[in-house]
């Protein structure tokens, strides 16, 4: 019998904050970093081999997320527990916060999960995560720093038996100022690059909303297929393109300043699948 690593994350804490070493005013985010849940869940009831799959986190964006930051000598903050367990880029009011049923699989866990239980989580877990970027957020505005957010995630190769061509994504909602060049540069090296695909990036309270949207902060979600960063050398070479187009990119004053530009949130807007 094969002596593998268990495929599952040990829970160690609600959030991990990585301390830049020189662009403090970049802030990366990594929603779904991590497979792991507290013990006392016991698994949600779950299979672990299901903590290998894309509805446990975000594969491969935590490795994209660690290279970058290192490179870019960023702050970073990545979350520390499955999305299973509650999900930080859900709002507190949306259906998807905890998932009862995701991509085929039911979550014994959270089937009957009740409004105490849900409560708890977000106290415990949620509202942590939220709380360290919204420390370093104010943090970099006492220095004088308009701080730049980028969130890192990844999506599955395909989606209900459909592929999915695109290589990366950028979802934003109104504020262009970051998505705009990132998207440009991504297809001026060829990459099939989606605008708000494979999802809409107008989705209330989610993380880019509740701390760039609503502050006025440049900022921007990537989405990278999970299948270029599956593995350390992809999530390198990803990591190394994103801090080459970024360190161009945060050249321009525009992200140095605080604006609003509204939110197309509540035009019809539906939360994506639990990929995002």
């Amino acid at each position: 019998m094969l002596n593998r690593p268990p495929v599952q994350d040990i829970f160690r804490a609600p959030f991990e904050v990585l301390p830049g070493t020189r662009d403090r005013r970049l802030l990366i985010l990594c929603d779904h970093a991590s497979n792991a849940l507290p013990k006392d869940y016991a698994l949600l009831g779950l299979p672990e081999a299901e903590f290998e799959r894309h509805i446990a986190y975000d594969i491969g964006a935590a490795g994209v997320v660690r290279r970058l930051a290192e490179i870019l000598g960023a702050n970073a903050v990545l979350s520390g527990f499955s999305r299973l367990l509650i999900d930080p880029n859900r709002g507190p009011d949306d259906p998807t916060l905890v998932m009862r049923l995701s991509d085929g699989s039911v979550i014994p866990g959270n089937a009957r999960i009740g409004p105490e239980e849900v409560t708890k989580r977000m106290q415990a877990y949620y509202e942590p995560y939220h709380a360290a970027i919204t420390g370093l957020i104010d943090e970099a505005l006492d220095l004088g720093d308009v701080p730049v957010l980028v969130s890192i995630h990844s999506f599955t190769p395909s989606w209900k038996g459909v592929p999915r061509r695109w290589q990366a994504g950028l979802l934003w909602d109104k504020d262009p100022r970051l998505a705009g060049p990132l998207i440009e540069e991504l297809k001026a090296e060829g990459l099939v690059t989606g605008d708000n695909e494979p999802y809409d990036g107008a989705l209330e309270n989610d993380t880019m909303y509740r701390h760039g949207t609503l502050r006025g902060l440049p900022h921007a979600l990537i989405e990278v297929r999970q299948d270029l960063i599956s593995e350390p050398d992809g999530q390198a070479e990803w990591a190394e393109r994103l801090a080459r187009m970024l360190t161009s990119i945060l050249k321009d004053p525009a992200l140095s300043r605080i604006e609003h530009f509204g939110s197309r949130v509540g035009h019809g807007h539906t939360a994506p699948p639990n990929d995002v």
